[in-house]
């Protein structure tokens, strides 16, 4: 029996209670950067929201920079709402940069890509530090977008392993069943759009390092999407691994990434060299 997409994907209407837990990440954000270590609003392109915020530990212990791309179905949020996210692996010696990107429908979520990959080269061409990507739902799409990427084909000066590991967390894929949900208004993406735009169906990224964590309480879409990526790219020869955050919904699920102690961000400072 075909799943009911428009449910299984629809995570405002599984977790009723989103509203109160995006204000306090917006709360917590600003907490956050009031006494955090950072450079703000480093524009990387061209537009307003084509910026980035660079929060730095008192000692760095990796070698390498984490970028954290926010979710929100590349249609809504910003990074104004996740700076707290870095909390976790400052502290643990590892520097976060939080992007913002443009939201559809104003560009396409191949724009958003594009957007996702000259990220990533400025701070490589700034710091000349290798990155790993972090990402959160539509984040965490984009994060294995910029694993898949032939850097060296992009630009002869960028290395070949520019992203060296990607976490992403309750992340998209495969973008097909999207084209049959109302998430699909504001994205335009045809059948043959979704597939392209889907890193599923990407050459997988070979011996780089693939995490595909989600929520336990998530919908059976959400958990196939990442034991989908798992299968898929462990075969192709990238080194993949699968965790359920028990408990956890679509919006609770980043929880870990604020505490230096949990297993979330222990793991994203060790593939970041500390």
């Amino acid at each position: 029996m075909k799943p009911d997409y428009e449910a299984e994907y629809n995570n405002r209407a599984r977790v009723p209670e989103h509203p109160g837990i995006i204000a306090g990440w917006q709360a917590d954000a600003a907490a956050f950067r009031q006494s955090a270590v950072a450079e703000f609003g480093v524009v990387y392109g061209h537009g307003e929201r084509q910026r980035f915020d660079l929060f730095k530990p008192e000692t760095a212990k990796g070698d390498s920079i984490v970028l954290f791309i926010h979710g929100g179905y590349w249609q809504a949020l910003d990074p104004g709402f996740f700076s707290h996210m870095a909390r976790g692996v400052t502290a643990l010696g590892v520097p976060m940069a939080v992007a913002g990107y443009d939201l559809c429908p104003q560009v396409t979520v191949g724009t958003i890509v594009e957007q996702m990959r000259r990220a990533a080269a400025f701070l490589w061409r700034a710091y000349r530090l290798p990155i790993i990507a972090c990402g959160h739902s539509a984040g965490g799409h984009l994060a294995a977008c910029l694993l898949a990427t032939d850097w060296k084909a992009l630009a002869p000066d960028l290395p070949e392993n520019l992203v060296r590991a990607a976490y992403g967390i309750s992340g998209l894929y495969n973008l097909k069943p999207l084209t049959e949900t109302s998430v699909n208004t504001a994205l335009g993406l045809s059948f043959e759009e979704a597939e392209e735009q889907s890193p599923l169906f990407w050459p997988a990224p070979a011996r780089l390092v693939m995490d595909a964590v989600v929520g336990g309480a998530e919908s059976e879409e959400y958990l196939k999407q990442s034991r989908r990526i798992v299968d898929v790219w462990g075969l192709g020869g990238a080194q993949t691994r699968y965790e359920e955050i028990a408990g956890a919904n679509h919006f609770t699920v980043i929880a870990g990434l604020t505490d230096p102690e949990s297993g979330m961000s222990r793991r994203i400072a060790a593939l970041a060299g500390a």
